[in-house]
């Protein structure tokens, strides 16, 4: 099977990085990461939830459900429960008068978004190798050129330079970061995206 480089898909919209990265401080004032989520150095801060529902953005639903091989056996199993992305519509109260407001409004005029994450995964570290029910968009904010991104068999650094990234999550892919300072992307479902 041919390598596919489509499975990272720059988009034609940026946003200013000094004004992401001052929004990702200011949320980090407010709250800090989830580190409950049982993933060794990875974190995350949702910044949109399931109208009135403040349930719908602790524990795992920061997480949600995803498939992996977990042993040589290659068989695979799910991890974690669905999550009904279409519901993720309401922001954050605590987070609306940061940058990362302007931001969701934006993208949610050009994108059908679920749930919408600041994500951290801490420096010399990995995420299982696994596949998600839907395309992630990426916008890094912290990033180092260590902290690089496998779909399939390619690998793509993504810049903390306001760009906007799709990634085919829906294969087999992971993220590490092997670099030394902490790696944070603003992380969203998206839900009308298609890959060839």
């Amino acid at each position: 099977m041919p390598l596919n480089f489509d499975d990272f898909q720059k988009q034609e919209i940026k946003f200013d990085i000094t004004e992401l990265k001052n929004a990702c401080n200011e949320v980090l004032k407010i709250k800090g990461f989830d580190t409950s989520l049982g993933i060794p150095h990875f974190a995350g801060i949702a910044l949109n939830q399931v109208p009135g529902d403040s349930e719908s953005i602790k524990g795992n639903k920061i997480r949600g459900v995803y498939w992996t091989r977990p042993d040589s056996t290659g068989k695979e199993v799910m991890r974690d429960s669905q999550i009904d992305e279409r519901k993720y519509t309401e922001f954050v109260d605590d987070f609306k008068k940061t940058y990362f407001k302007e931001v969701y409004d934006q993208l949610s005029k050009k994108y059908k978004l679920g749930r919408v994450r600041l994500l951290l995964k801490e420096p010399r570290s990995t995420l299982s190798w696994h596949r998600d029910p839907k395309p992630r968009m990426h916008i890094p904010i912290y990033t180092n050129p260590g902290a690089i991104m496998v779909i399939d068999k390619i690998a793509q650094h993504m810049p903390a330079d306001g760009s906007v990234w799709i990634t085919n999550n829906l294969k087999y892919h992971n993220a590490f970061n092997g670099g030394e300072e902490n790696r944070v992307h603003l992380v969203a479902c998206v839900l009308d995206y298609k890959f060839n």
